[in-house]
């Protein structure tokens, strides 16, 4: 069998057979419901119907068992339902309830089981499934899958049925596969910025507040004003203009938008007072706002393109149990912008958005892949504006030679959308950016602008976002660096550290305060303990990029003896040489130190 990315899919759904063979053998109480596989593994939904929570231990019982039935080199054959009712009242009267209900939905779409036979013929096992499978388990080795945690999930995804538990696991062909995989796990785990988070203090969420609201703390907080310096820099640059809106608005803006009937579900409301019938929206997107500030003046061809840009904070619902750290929130904001522009210029623009994606993702040394989302089947508008949004967007790219992959189906309501995913440190994906093309919006608020045969046109309008939100990229950033920001994102670029507090603490202050003034970000660290846990824990721990230690030596010629996380020692400078060499670093936002560019 060809091992390729549709092979290994079949090889983890199978393994997804074994497992919950497995399971119902150690734990005859438990239920089926649906077990697919993964982009990275599978997982299978169980209902222990005697209360029955697994363990650590219940796991490993679990793979153990899993390894003494592929080693029996049963078979999985397909079977076709004769007769549906039957073997959804045969479901019903073994406990299978999920199995007959998913069987009921799909009676008409000619159902199969998927049986697993030993040697014999005999039937050990048999799960609804559609297929395909593996013809035997011979293929599925016992050194190359992996039960990896359990997990809460509603039957159908939906908080009012059931709970059930999820067991997560992953299966390769070979067993150096698995371990790779397993390394990568291990690695991730170690960068998730929820634990790096409390470790650093750089954020967190409260309870008492309500779930998925952030509270950004000095440290976070300070990355953050580095990214948005360079957000309004570079939107100034680029002809964005950058403006502010309000928080919430009548809903009657949003019944123009659209967004009452295609989004309401994730919307805040706010009753103004119990005398009122006047109901208000916590804002949950920033575009209509922006066109109501093009309302307010006219425009011809030759003002566009008006390229509109916020930092806006929105608010979504979300249910609960999606919530996580600060890359599934109900608060955040969008780097958000919006691009008013005739048909000629739509394709400039888009490549324009694309340069400033490219440029941007460069200096945190990412790349990013591209996908193409088209129609829904929930859009408004009309299908032969969709055809134009898709044509345009696709011409863009062509022009440039990009490649992209299409996601059929799965743009905004209101528009085609080109989606950008960046790559981090450890190779994730992470859906950052968005180019979403809207006729939509445009033509329900009626905007205008004067075209060259003096018309009055519809302009285009691009929503765009180049970092997603705030809290997201943060998260991203968190994990992408470990941690360790580059000096010019580091809450604390420098610590200063005395040998001793008695003898050298003064001297440590002017180095403080002189690069203090010099516009490093600083610290005069003169606790009283050892000057090696000073070290160890500002580049260790607190992933500081530089300490400077000063001594007798240091404090007689003026200088300090640098040392660079990741590096160790790198040698004595003048404080004036070094505080130089530091600032070049951060003004041109490196993603290493001098001392490791220097060396290369």
């Amino acid at each position: 069998m060809e091992k390729n990315n549709e092979t290994l899919s079949i090889l983890r759904h199978s393994t997804s057979h074994i497992m919950a063979q497995a399971v119902q053998s150690l734990f005859p109480s438990a239920k089926l419901a649906i077990g697919p596989s993964t982009a990275d593994g599978f997982y299978y939904d169980f209902d222990l119907t005697d209360g029955h929570a697994f363990t650590q231990e219940d796991l490993d019982k679990i793979e153990e068992k899993m390894k003494e039935i592929v080693k029996q080199n049963l078979t999985f054959e397909r079977y076709e339902i004769p007769d549906v009712q039957a073997q959804i009242d045969e479901f019903k009267s073994q406990g299978e309830i999920y199995k007959a209900e998913l069987l009921e939905e799909h009676r008409n779409d000619n159902p199969t089981l998927y049986i697993t036979k030993d040697k014999d013929g005999n039937a050990l096992f048999n799960d609804l499934c559609a297929g395909p499978h593996l013809p035997n388990t011979s293929y599925i080795k016992a050194n190359a899958f992996k039960l990896l945690k359990v997990a809460g999930a509603y039957w159908r995804g939906n908080e009012k049925n059931k709970m059930l538990q999820r067991i997560y696991a992953t299966a390769y062909w070979n067993k150096d596969d698995l371990q790779t995989y397993l390394t990568f796990l291990e690695e991730a785990e170690k960068r998730d910025h929820r634990k790096l988070g409390k470790q650093l203090d750089l954020f967190s969420t409260r309870e008492e507040m309500g779930g998925g609201l952030v509270l950004w703390h000095p440290n976070l907080a300070c990355v953050r004003e580095q990214i948005e310096n360079y957000w309004r820099e570079e939107h100034r640059k680029r002809g964005y203009v950058i403006v502010n809106t309000p928080q919430i608005a009548k809903s009657t803006l949003w019944e123009i938008s659209g967004h009452m009937d295609h989004y309401k579900e994730n919307m805040f409301f706010v009753q103004k007072d119990e005398d009122s019938d006047d109901q208000y929206v916590v804002k949950p997107m920033n575009c209509p706002f922006h066109i109501l500030i093009y309302q307010a003046n006219r425009y011809s061809y030759r003002s566009l393109p008006l390229r509109m840009a916020e930092l806006g904070t929105v608010y979504r619902k979300e249910k609960s149990g999606a919530l996580s750290g600060l890359t599934r929130v109900q608060g955040f904001t969008q780097d958000d912008a919006h691009i008013f522009c005739t048909p000629e210029q739509l394709v400039d623009e888009i490549n324009a958005i694309i340069d400033f994606v490219a440029d941007t993702m460069a200096i945190f040394n990412m790349e990013f892949e591209v996908e193409l989302s088209t129609r829904p089947e929930s859009f408004v508008g009309e299908i032969e504006n969709w055809d134009k949004a898709e044509a345009g967007l696709k011409e863009a790219m062509e022009r440039r030679g990009m490649k992209y992959d299409i996601n059929e189906g799965d743009g905004a309501f209101y528009g085609p959308k080109i989606d950008f995913k960046v790559k981090d440190a450890i190779g994730r994906t992470w859906q950052c950016a968005t180019i979403q093309l809207d006729f939509n919006l445009p033509a329900r608020f009626d905007i205008k602008y004067q075209d060259k045969d003096g018309q009055l046109k519809t302009p285009l309008m691009l929503h765009r976002v180049i970092f997603g939100s705030m809290e997201r990229f943060h998260g991203i950033l968190i994990e992408h660096y470990a941690g360790a920001f580059p000096t010019w994102l580091a809450p604390t670029q420098v610590n200063v550290v005395p040998i001793s507090n008695d003898k050298h603490t003064d001297y440590a202050e002017i180095v403080y305060k002189k690069m203090r003034e010099a516009g490093i970000r600083a610290q005069l660290d003169d606790r009283s303990e050892s000057m090696n846990y000073k070290i160890r824990e500002s580049l260790q721990d607190k992933k500081i990029p530089y300490v400077c230690v000063v001594g007798d030596r240091e404090a007689q010629e003026g200088t300090v003896a640098v040392r660079a996380r990741g590096i160790g020692q790198i040698g004595t400078f003048s404080v004036d040489e070094f505080i130089s060499k530091i600032k070049e670093e951060i003004s041109s936002r490196a993603n290493q130190s001098f001392a490791k560019k220097d060396a290369e």
